[in-house]
């Protein structure tokens, strides 16, 4: 018994010392793969386990809401970083254990439900360590998406409440700061080949004690960064945003009580489970598929891509993302499975449930089936700084499933709606400011990306992000005050660039950028679609149309203005067309660009995208197509060529037999080209993918998934993915080059 009672002994001060000794506090897989909401504590098993009046419950809610608002306000009109002016931001109010319950009306709910991961961590690892603890008065910062998060450019403040000794509840403030110290300006490096390229990395610590900045804290992370000044401005105003939520939820804890508050947050995402669980059972049990593709590491041109089968079995939904594109080691694109589910529910929530609270409880009846190591699923070894490429795909690739669920319910929460563009298509730039000042961010045209065409009508012209239905784009003015960039042009809408459909989508507008009173200036995009469409249509429609990165370089516009005015047109395309400037390079490329210098007066030109249409274009009613033609939304090409619409080019009146008789028409030339399903597969299915094309992903069987490795196509199972390793394009490019030159050597020698 002594000897049994000695070794009793040894192994518990065995477990002590591993306790206080482990290494590195790693993301905790247990906690960054759980997405439910946590069992009751005691607590609130005891208080739901009595009668909840329901009138108390809305008071509180209503009261954590208004509270929510104004902190989210506070941020608006505080905040410095350009997502902090224009929406990209939010508060949140969470359950002791960290369960995201409730977010600001008009914030972007996925920072909300992502944060939940980090409070969790707190909760496990910091709350008992002797070095840390977690007191009241105290706050914590984090940005690290390994731990919780979209990707690294997002910084949250988050901080306990207490009531009589004990937590009660987790508030968080997060904005998305941009500027991080990263190997390019802005915070989203392109260029970025490991995470230490990435800039700040900050898993969850404490950056507040008695609710104050930590100034040695602060000034380590100022001294990490190109934007001191934000970094500090915007610490503050997260802190004292939360501290004004924490003000309200005393209140409320004075007015009502400790229980009424924590029956309040744990019924409201329990009622929210109860609620998803009934409306999976309305849909019928089954299998829907969609696959998507970004076709840009942001450095090559690759086909990657993203594979779903969504599964409803009784109140359960199952989301198979197996056959994905594995990661890549040396790219920046990689997403980890947090993020990825985080960026799917809010997709989800934007355009699927919007009708219900913006909490991440909707995905408990969820079950989530990965590869492991694939993009969106990526280890947390991988660079993850612009997971953005496959992460913004992720807010509307449910759609196409989804719709097909809901099409034949007799009651629906929303319309039926093609994806919405889904690119973040606008100008990272990093500098000297006019004012001396070293910066790097991005421009709030992110803010605008055009809608899918719905089932009832046509989709909003540049509406909003996919990740937020409330931000804003900006006021260049504003910007134009702080920054040496200029805006050519005003927000206008891009002609013809639309997807097709019984109704259209909406469409995106044209961005016309340059730059002056800066001796070190330069931009950055970090978008796919310039290959391969990003908005995928619904139900016969057409999706979105691609977009290039243009470029008039070796001119100084402001120059130009003063010489010929009249030479400068404020439409992209007729820029590139025309090419009016003498001795100007015009050039096109891909929107995955890494950070170049640029020249003042030199014009950097995009477009944001357009949605998916919805339906068949031989079903718009050709009164919709005039009147585009009469907002100039499309050409007259366009309404004879795609929707096969006749009608007077002077007055505009359809010649409505005409128009029946081109319709008919080409509904007959589309059964001449088509065959039958069989001899069609027979031409068009290859056993693999084309030898040419660059593609990672399943191609048939989600078992069995392509790479590039090393330049190589290779081969993999799916449960067994290896990372792959990009080659540097310079390299490819020098070995192309040396390639040719050799050639023409031969070709010199044979000559001779």
């Amino acid at each position: 018994m002594n000897d049994l009672g000695a070794d009793a002994g040894q192994q518990a001060l065995l477990d002590q010392f591993l306790v206080q000794n482990k290494l590195f506090f790693a993301p905790d897989p247990a906690i960054m793969e759980n997405h439910r909401i946590e069992p009751r504590s005691a607590v609130e098993e005891r208080l739901l386990s009595a009668p909840v009046d329901p009138h108390k419950v809305n008071e509180v809610r209503g009261l954590i809401v208004a509270a929510l608002d104004e902190s989210n306000t506070m941020i608006e009109q505080m905040g410095a970083a350009p997502g902090a002016k224009w929406g990209d931001m939010t508060t949140a109010i969470f359950t002791a254990a960290g369960d995201q319950s409730m977010i600001a009306p008009h914030g972007v709910g996925g920072f909300a439900a992502a944060v939940f991961y980090p409070i969790k961590f707190i909760n496990k690892y910091w709350v008992g360590e002797p070095t840390v603890g977690v007191r009241e008065g105290d706050g914590f910062i984090h940005n690290d998406a390994r731990y919780g998060g979209i990707h690294n450019t997002d910084q949250s403040m988050m901080m306990p409440v207490f009531w009589n000794g004990h937590i009660v509840c987790w508030l968080s403030a997060t904005i998305h700061e941009g500027e991080n110290g990263s190997c390019e300006p802005g915070g989203m490096p392109a260029a970025a080949e490991s995470k230490f390229d990435e800039g700040l990395k900050m898993p969850p610590f404490k950056i507040v004690e008695n609710f104050e900045l930590k100034r040695d804290l602060v000034t380590f992370l100022q001294n990490s960064v190109r934007d001191p000044k934000l970094q500090l401005e915007d610490m503050k105003v997260r802190l004292h945003s939360v501290l004004r939520l924490r003000q309200r939820v005393l209140k409320v804890l004075e007015e009502h009580g400790e229980e009424a508050l924590i029956v309040t947050l744990r019924k409201h995402i329990e009622d929210v489970v109860v609620e998803v669980r009934r409306r999976i059972r309305e849909l019928p049990d089954g299998t829907m598929r969609s696959i998507s593709f970004a076709d840009s590491t942001l450095r090559e041109n690759v086909l990657l891509k993203l594979n779903m089968a969504i599964t409803v079995q009784g109140e359960r939904m199952i989301v198979d993302m197996r056959g994905s594109s594995p990661e890549l080691l040396n790219r920046s694109i990689n997403a980890a499975q947090a993020s990825f589910k985080t960026m799917l529910f809010t997709g989800f929530m934007q355009n699927i449930w919007p009708d219900l609270p913006f909490t991440m409880a909707v995905f408990t009846p969820f079950d989530f089936i990965f590869d492991s190591n694939s993009l969106i699923n990526g280890s947390f070894d991988t660079p993850q700084a612009m997971s953005l490429i496959p992460l913004f795909k992720t807010m509307t690739i449910a759609c196409i499933p989804m719709a097909k669920f809901n099409y034949s319910l007799p009651q629906r929460y929303t319309a039926i709606v093609a994806p919405q563009y889904d690119q973040p298509a606008t100008l990272i730039y990093g500098g000297l400011t006019q004012h001396g000042e070293y910066v790097g961010n991005f421009c709030a045209d992110i803010n605008g990306m055009g809608q899918g065409g719905r089932g009832h009508r046509d989709g909003e012209h540049s509406v909003s992000p996919p990740f937020a239905a409330h931000c804003d784009l900006g006021e260049i003015e504003l910007m134009e005050e702080d920054l040496p960039m200029v805006r050519l042009g005003a927000f206008t809408l891009a002609r013809d660039r639309v997807g097709f459909g019984k109704m259209r989508s909406g469409l995106g507008y044209e961005q016309i950028h340059t730059f002056r009173r800066s001796g070190l200036w330069g931009f950055m995009t970090g978008c796919s679609g310039s290959l391969f469409s990003s908005a995928m249509p619904l139900f016969g429609g057409y999706a979105s149309p691609t977009y290039p990165l243009c470029k008039i370089k070796g001119i100084n516009i402001f120059d130009e203005l003063k010489k010929n005015p009249e030479k400068f047109s404020f439409d992209l395309i007729e820029l590139m067309n025309t090419q009016p400037f003498e001795n100007a390079s015009y050039s096109t490329h891909n929107m995955g660009m890494t950070f170049e210098l640029a020249q003042p007066g030199e014009l950097y030109m995009m477009c944001q995208g357009a949605g998916g249409g919805y339906g068949d274009v031989l079903q718009r009613d050709p009164a919709q197509v005039m009147q585009d033609i009469e907002e100039d939304l499309i050409s007259a090409g366009t309404a004879r060529d795609i929707y096969k619409v006749a009608f007077d080019p002077a007055s505009r009146i359809v010649d409505a037999d005409a128009t029946r008789t081109m319709r008919a028409d080409e509904r007959r030339a589309r059964i001449a080209r088509g065959k039958p399903y069989d001899d069609f597969v027979k031409t068009w299915v290859t056993p693999e993918p084309p030898s040419n094309l660059p593609y990672m992903g399943a191609w048939d069987d989600p078992g069995v998934v392509y790479g590039i490795q090393a330049g190589q196509r290779v081969t993999m199972p799916g449960a067994a993915l290896q990372s792959q390793f990009m080659l540097n394009p310079k390299d490819v490019l020098i070995a192309s080059l040396q390639a040719e030159n050799q050639a023409l050597k031969r070709r010199v020698a044979a000559a001779l």
